[in-house]
């Protein structure tokens, strides 16, 4: 089976100007560390970066192909159904893994557990995520996923799961037959800690670039 992966990216992000081409300390651009892990995993038959603009190809590394896409998927509009589908008619593939570089710190070992669940046909679709069990609250002050007259303990709670886009897996009669990335049968491979570091905002890359700096000196030592 055919499996493709694909980074979309877009340069003039709003909440973030250029974050996905930000450098951490080191100097390295924040696009490489997901780029990086993914020409490690094993399954993958082809890696693209998908971007509007020529100016991502300085980033690229080896193994890693450049796909032009149209400049209407850099608009708010935009969904990620219309990027996958605009991908998927450039790209011809078995199976799809579309992977954000705002995710950049997910094991190899994750991407892998996601192609190989979605390769056995247990599933329709994986996706990495990260369990939470707190106590929440809706916009509408009540609570979300506990009796506030019999509170419980933290760990008792039915498990939440945050999606961390690292990684969303899914054959292609998956996006065709419900027009998502997330069937209805999907595997959610739990990320934590560390990897489940997704960058938004400002300071969102501020703890990143602390943390990627904190990796990069372990293994130096």
């Amino acid at each position: 089976m055919k499996t493709v992966a694909f980074v979309p990216i877009k340069l003039n992000n709003e909440r973030t100007p250029g974050k996905n081409t930000k450098r951490f300390y080191d100097g390295t651009p924040m696009i490489q560390c997901i780029l990086k892990s993914l020409v490690q995993v094993r399954g993958l038959d082809e890696i693209y970066v998908f971007c509007s603009k020529d100016e991502i190809k300085e980033y690229l590394i080896d193994g890693v192909k450049f796909m032009k896409r149209p400049e209407y998927l850099d608009t708010s509009e935009a969904t990620p159904q219309d990027i996958i589908k605009e991908f998927m008619k450039l790209v011809d593939a078995d199976i799809y893994m579309v992977s954000h570089a705002t995710s950049p710190f997910v094991s190899v070992k994750h991407f892998e557990e996601c192609i190989e669940t979605v390769k056995s046909k247990k599933y329709d679709s994986a996706f990495t995520g990260e369990k939470i069990q707190r106590l929440l609250w809706t916009s509408l002050n009540t609570p979300l996923n506990f009796d506030p007259t019999n509170v419980p303990r933290t760990q008792d709670l039915d498990p939440i799961y945050d999606e961390v886009s690292a990684a969303y897996v899914f054959p292609k009669e998956t996006f065709v037959k419900y027009n998502r990335r997330i069937g209805i049968n999907p595997h959610i491979v739990e990320v934590s800690g560390v990897e489940a570091v997704d960058i938004d905002y400002p300071e969102d890359f501020e703890i990143a670039d602390a943390l990627y700096k904190e990796i990069i000196n372990k293994k130096q030592n």
